[in-house]
């Protein structure tokens, strides 16, 4: 198949939205809003359970990365992230994320944040992720024995590994009440 061909089949699998329903801008500053808090203390549980050993890193992902996107799931709004290389199966992309997915991974160029009316009362929001160098020693091609034993007892369906620094790992996303 050709760039050109894939490049439109892909386009086609993106979400039905008539965009003149949205503003498009206006969503994704929301969204982009909306996310901040959960990435910025995701990051932080990170490098502190870094800081503790990777096996406290895993606890951050399991156990505080779940109570982080609750507490900034609020005013109606639910935030959260995923990926189609997952690690905890919790973690799973909805419908609507689907295509989002699939794009990001297979072109470069069009990995920007993005929106979609996902029914008459709410727009999803997404943006990449992207591997980070703190990221690859829960994520990289090679780990460490202990850890790869951890993660083997606790997500023995793991796919979410093998990346390096800089490679799309996923996305953040935002359901987003439209009133």
């Amino acid at each position: 198949m050709s760039r050109v061909a894939l490049l439109l089949s892909l386009f086609a699998l993106l979400p039905a939205c008539d965009r003149s329903k949205i503003n498009e801008a206006k969503w994704k500053e929301a969204g982009a809003e909306a996310v901040l808090p959960f990435k910025k203390n995701l990051k932080e549980a990170l490098v502190k359970g870094l800081e503790e050993g990777p096996t406290q890193a895993i606890s951050a992902c399991r156990v505080e990365a779940p109570k982080l996107a609750e507490a900034a799931s609020t005013g109606g709004i639910k935030v959260g992230r995923t990926s189609q290389k997952l690690r905890n199966p919790n973690n799973a992309s909805k419908l609507w994320m689907q295509s989002f997915l699939r794009v990001y991974e297979t072109d470069p160029e069009r990995r920007e944040p993005g929106v979609v009316l996902i029914d008459d009362n709410t727009v999803g929001y997404v943006e990449p992720i992207f591997v980070q160098p703190l990221c690859v020693t829960c994520h990289g091609a090679e780990l460490a024995p202990d850890l790869s034993a951890k993660l083997t007892e606790l997500y023995p369906e793991d796919q979410a590994t093998g990346y390096a620094a800089g490679d799309f790992r996923g996305i953040f996303w935002a359901e987003l009440p439209r009133k």
